[in-house]
């Protein structure tokens, strides 16, 4: 697993992590890099977002069955919307609950991670522009979401865009199990070949509106059973072969 991660003195590197060590990476790690014999070990570094994207692609409605608990129709094409970079915060990380809303949930979703510049391209072609796979939980203001009548607000807060813990190049996207825990009950659990549009061609389709520039990330929906969380709750997103994303939810001071 490729992580993002920052030392001591501050130092933001990506590295390898190896059980309990992070074996640093020079270079860029979306053109060209090189694994270091210099490591650190996990308990020395902070872990951060896997990148830092200019831009978080949100896929809505694209689980059958997620459309349906929210009595909403099919999409006939992947129905898109943004959360700014200001989202985004790393594994571990708390996720504030805003004064604004009384209904906060939680979303576990595959996020695709983008490796190079990517403007209409195809869906063969959006394999090669596929840097790797992360987890992402798309926390959302319910109530804000639904009132607005779209749904920029109810997702756009900040730190309401969990991503982590790193990124993962060797799997195959369409066939990974996908669950939500909330203080280790489990709430969601599904498998990415639910998917109503696979990965390949949400990378093209979104690719033919906007330029993918290398580290933005696209995250793909999520299954059925979203539901409410309190402060104090955590949760912890889990897809197979990639690892867990935990985060805590606290009162907003």
């Amino acid at each position: 697993m490729i992580i993002r991660c920052k030392d001591k003195k501050g130092n933001i590197n990506y590295g390898i992590l190896k059980k309990d060590e992070v074996h640093l990476i020079t270079g860029n790690i979306f053109l060209d890099y090189h694994v270091t014999d210099k490591t650190l070990r996990v308990e020395d570094v902070t872990i951060l977002a896997p990148t830092d994207p200019s831009k978080v692609v949100c896929i809505g409605l694209n689980y059958l069955d997620h459309a349906n608990e929210m009595n909403l129709k099919i999409p006939k094409e992947p129905l898109l919307f943004l959360k700014p970079s200001t989202a985004v915060v790393a594994t571990k990380e708390e996720i504030i609950y805003p004064e604004q809303t009384k209904q906060v949930e939680y979303e576990a979703e595959l996020a695709i991670v983008i490796g190079k510049e990517a403007k209409a391209i195809s869906e063969e072609e959006a394999k090669d522009a596929i840097f790797g796979y992360s987890i992402a939980n798309d926390v959302t203001a319910r109530d804000l979401q639904f009132s607005d009548g779209q749904w920029t607000r109810g997702k756009s807060f900040d730190r309401f865009c969990p991503i982590g813990p790193g990124i993962v190049r060797d799997v195959d996207p369409n066939t990974l199990d996908i669950s939500l825990y909330v203080n280790g009950e489990r709430k969601q659990h599904s498998n990415t070949k639910n998917l109503i549009f696979n990965v390949e061609f949400l990378v093209s389709y979104v690719s033919q509106v906007m330029t993918l520039l290398p580290g933005d990330v696209i995250i793909t929906g999520t299954p059925h059973g979203v539901g409410p969380v309190y402060p104090g709750d955590e949760m912890v997103v889990k897809i197979q072969d990639i690892g867990e994303l935990r985060n805590k939810l606290v009162k907003q001071i």
